[in-house]
């Protein structure tokens, strides 16, 4: 059965992204850091090749490749230019909005949602026994306290950011308990994967 699962690299003390977020700029200032494990030499225009990872690295990203759908909040899909509307492999994208875009900065195979868990729905449809990829801190707030979000992956960078874009900010007091399905040493990260507990 498809899983939603968000996929977060994150600071020690919290953050996925530096200060000054903006287009052209969308992991802030030295956010590329949190993607060395992955990408060594990555910056706002170079993606390298991901053949050359190994180890759990490597599975790790494999995972993320064979997802069958990606659901994403707007800014976070904006700030990506949209991944030219592949994020990978033609899988059907789904981005959390109220707002549909103007026609011309339409992609085939993304498609604008304004509820959370009708997105989720969507893209588990779609993605058949496949997971589904969940990006940006918001839309994974709000999967969570729709209920809709399975899994987290964390891959946590030996790293003090000190200031940027949190994770998890202004959530609501209610506890939300995690198990924990693996925890993994790569090179430069640590993968948690965890699963969310329902109530009960």
């Amino acid at each position: 059965m498809s899983k939603a699962v968000l996929y977060m690299s994150m600071s020690v003390d919290g953050f996925i992204a530096g200060p000054n977020v903006a287009p052209g700029n969308g992991l802030g200032d030295k956010g590329h850091r949190l993607h060395e494990w992955f990408l060594p030499d990555a910056d706002a225009d170079h993606r390298r090749d991901l053949d050359q990872l190994a180890g759990v690295n490597r599975e790790v990203m494999d995972e993320v490749m064979a997802t069958g759908a990606v659901v994403v909040g707007r800014r976070t899909f904006e700030l990506a230019d949209g991944w030219g509307g592949d994020h990978h492999d033609g899988v059907p994208i789904f981005v959390l909005s109220r707002h549909q875009p103007d026609p011309e900065l339409r992609w085939p195979g993304v498609t604008y949602v304004s509820d959370v868990t009708a997105a989720m729905n969507m893209a588990k449809d779609v993605a058949g026994d496949k997971d589904v990829l969940v990006h940006g801190a918001r839309t994974a707030q709000l999967a969570l306290a729709a209920g809709v979000l399975d899994e987290l992956q964390i891959h946590l960078v030996p790293v003090l950011i000190g200031q940027g874009e949190p994770l998890f900010e202004d959530m609501p007091p209610d506890h939300i308990e995690l198990e924990l399905l693996r925890a993994a040493d790569g090179p430069g990260v640590a993968h948690l994967r965890y699963r969310v507990r329902t109530g009960g």
